[in-house]
């Protein structure tokens, strides 16, 4: 009888260890389910929150200042051959020039280069394009302009892959930033940044189709 008791006993610690280990094991690959899925759903949800043109990718939100910004729309610079990526953030989209070069608020105009450049051609566009869109406003920020003109005649050549942000912070005012570095000066004054968006969105845009992607219509 002791020994049959003895047996039952070893049996039933036998039993135990087996069914705790087993669930130990299950617990563990359990664990390890929901590891791998929580992973997955945030490697889905980086992959979502950028978007790729032309082979370089960006943010569909960033942060500028204070403010959250969206991407309004993007679009392809083509003259002889495809020249950079245009990307305009703003603080809320819309597909109407006139309400995002009048909306309050942090903005940035980010160009990814896709060809080699230089800022002697860079300077030279930018100037023309805000004197094709100016108007009779051109002489109240002519000097603003040029010292514009004088950053972007600093950055030399450039090479494909340069990635030049145009950032607008209304309590600073406009800064250029070349692969994250600042170049130059500050740009004080809203009137000048909204002159320079009317490169790209004015009435006589630097080109129609890349003006229609940066407004989200293509």
């Amino acid at each position: 009888m002791v020994v049959v008791k003895l047996r039952c006993q070893v049996d039933y610690t036998v039993f135990l260890l087996f069914t705790c280990t087993y669930q130990n094991l299950f617990q563990r690959r359990h664990t390890m389910k929901h590891l791998f899925t929580a992973v997955v759903m945030a490697l889905s949800l980086q992959a979502a929150s950028a978007i790729e043109v032309e082979g370089a990718k960006f943010d569909d939100k960033i942060k500028l200042g204070n403010a959250d910004l969206v991407i309004n729309g993007t679009g392809v610079r083509s003259k002889f051959g495809k020249r950079y990526v245009a990307v305009l953030y703003v603080g809320a989209k819309s597909a109407d020039p006139k309400t995002v070069i009048e909306s309050k608020g942090p903005k940035r105009v980010v160009l990814h280069l896709l060809k080699d450049g230089d800022g002697k051609t860079f300077s030279k566009a930018f100037s023309s394009g805000i004197k094709d869109n100016a108007g009779s406003g051109l002489a109240a920020i002519q000097d603003k302009v040029n010292a514009f003109s004088d950053v972007m005649l600093s950055l030399g050549d450039v090479k494909a892959g340069t990635v030049i942000t145009i950032d607008f912070v209304p309590e600073k005012g406009t800064q250029v930033n070349v692969n994250g570095k600042p170049q130059g000066k500050e740009i004080p004054g809203e009137d000048f940044f909204k002159a320079l968006l009317k490169v790209w969105l004015g009435d006589d845009p630097v080109q129609d189709d890349l003006k229609a992607g940066l407004l989200g219509k293509s």
